[in-house]
């Protein structure tokens, strides 16, 4: 054992010890891990001093203390061992779901569609640590910033894989008291007379799509506010403030209620917007994204 430690030949149990005697604080604390006498762990951290040419222990009868250069060591010890942790638990990981899972989700979604889900999942995957963030930022699956990331509507070209979840349809709304007040549309021309709540972004001007006779209709309109996420319309049109076009994941719970009701349905043109799941895809892929993304295809169809 010393032998190997000495020739470096086994070089992460080197850097292991001496993080274990750093930790430990002795050579005999050390030496109770690695099932070696505190002389034998002694003679392994003189021989990787011996190898660097630097003291990186301060040895006195009461205590040890690193030098600055075994700080540095220690802490590119550390560095390495759990780099050396993390790609055996990735290898071992592509045949049992476990591991850290990390998740990615639009705000809205995540929160109605995606979250109500996880507590069924970690019943089932007990092993597997799921990380998620909520944010209507994109972030790069390829770059490792994300495990699975769930995308709605048209997808850049990439080499990633993507599999689809599930359909997005669109529905205009508005709470019973707005139209009460205001009149309900009865054509889309007749959103012009109305507060038309708006996405701030996709569109520099906001349009509304109708089929009218059998033609596509592409309406503008306008509004007194707007939003980043369905949800925040959705609310707001609930509120009486006006009416939303969101998709209907959004405001299913306010619908079912009757806060919202459903407005120029015989015009609406039918079009969704396609959810999917997009993660680093191939062989190689890890049994816990494999399993989370089995699960989500199942549940939210």
């Amino acid at each position: 054992m010393d032998a190997k430690l000495a020739g470096g030949s086994d070089r992460a149990r080197a850097l292991a010890l001496f993080a274990a005697v750093v930790e430990q604080g002795s050579f005999s604390g050390a030496g109770r891990l690695f099932e070696m006498s505190p002389s034998a762990v002694s003679r392994a951290i003189d021989r990787i001093e011996a190898r660097l040419g630097v003291r990186l222990l301060l040895r006195s009868t009461r205590a040890l203390s690193l030098t600055s250069e075994g700080l540095t060591y220690l802490q590119a010890a550390r560095r390495i061992l759990a780099d050396l942790d993390d790609a055996e638990q990735q290898i071992a990981d592509r045949g049992t779901p476990r591991g850290r899972l990390r998740v990615n989700a639009a705000l809205a979604h995540g929160r109605l569609c995606v979250v109500p889900l996880l507590g069924e999942f970690a019943a089932l995957y007990p092993e597997i640590l799921i990380d998620i963030a909520l944010t209507d930022t994109l972030v790069n699956v390829a770059a490792g910033e994300a495990d699975v990331a769930i995308r709605f509507g048209p997808l850049a070209d990439s080499t990633l894989t993507a599999r689809k979840l599930g359909e997005n349809r669109r529905v205009i709304v508005a709470s019973p008291d707005y139209l009460a007040r205001h009149g309900t549309p009865r054509v889309p021309d007749d959103l012009h007379g109305h507060n038309c709540l708006n996405f701030n972004f996709r569109r520099v001007e906001p349009v509304w799509p109708f089929r009218v006779d059998g033609q596509d209709l592409a309406l503008s309109v306008k509004g007194n506010i707007e939003a980043n996420n369905g949800e925040t319309l959705g609310q707001l049109a609930a509120s009486g403030v006006g009416l939303a076009r969101v998709g209907c994941f959004s405001v299913a719970e306010e619908l079912s209620r009757g806060q919202l009701v459903r407005v120029l349905e015989e015009f609406n043109p039918g079009d969704v917007e396609l959810i999917h799941a997009v993660f680093v895809g191939g062989a190689a892929i890890p049994a816990r994204v494999r399993v989370f993304v089995d699960f989500l295809a199942k549940h939210l169809r």
